[in-house]
């Protein structure tokens, strides 16, 4: 069983998901996001990087998470976190946002890359289908769990890079989840939390 810190930046929608008692046992330890350069990192397999934590403050904490990842630990980036900026060969397009295919009567063009995959013993594509703020490219020998519309993936793992791991989505389970909005993300976050236990 993986043991997990999860990064707090003190919004009401990491407090949410953080905190109250849906989610609080898949955490061994919580970490405000401004003490991170005091913590050990090396006591835990994976790091969690909550959504929409501000880049700004992750940056100057880049050589930190590059340790922790040269050590052989898990860092699982969450979206909207400026993955590119403090993680090493992330590439990410912005595009468009559609709120409303749901209303529209289309699709988001999301489709499961690695079907296979453990974690889709845990969640459905219809979990994992809200909206989306962009792509990424995914790295040679790097392997995409959700692909959208052939264009990158919005949730790819990467084994290659560095010698541990990193988890790399565009989704955002956890603002929306905290913000009481889209069941999706809730339903995301009661498998892919179990999963990420589960390593």
């Amino acid at each position: 069983m993986a043991t997990i810190a999860a990064l707090d930046s003190g919004t009401y929608y990491h407090h949410r998901s953080l905190h109250e008692p849906r989610y609080r046992a898949f955490f061994d330890e919580i970490v405000y996001v401004r003490d991170l350069e005091r913590t050990d990192l090396a006591a835990f397999d994976i790091v969690l990087v909550s959504c929409r934590t501000d880049p700004y403050v992750l940056i100057p904490r880049k050589d930190q998470f590059r340790r922790f990842l040269d050590g052989g630990g898990t860092v699982v980036a969450m979206g909207s976190t400026g993955q590119p900026a403090w993680l090493p060969n992330v590439v990410w397009h912005d595009t468009p946002t559609n709120f409303w295919w749901w209303k529209e009567g289309g699709s988001l063009g999301l489709e499961v890359a690695t079907p296979d995959h453990p974690l889709f013993g845990h969640i459905t594509l219809a979990d994992a289908t809200w909206h989306h703020h962009g792509h990424f490219d995914v790295p040679d020998g790097a392997v995409s769990l959700i692909d959208v519309a052939g264009r990158g993936s919005v949730l790819y793992e990467d084994h290659v890079s560095t010698p541990g791991c990193m988890m790399i989505t565009a989704l955002d389970p956890m603002y929306h989840h905290g913000s009481h909005f889209m069941p999706a993300t809730t339903r995301f976050l009661d498998g892919f939390l179990p999963y990420l236990r589960s390593l």
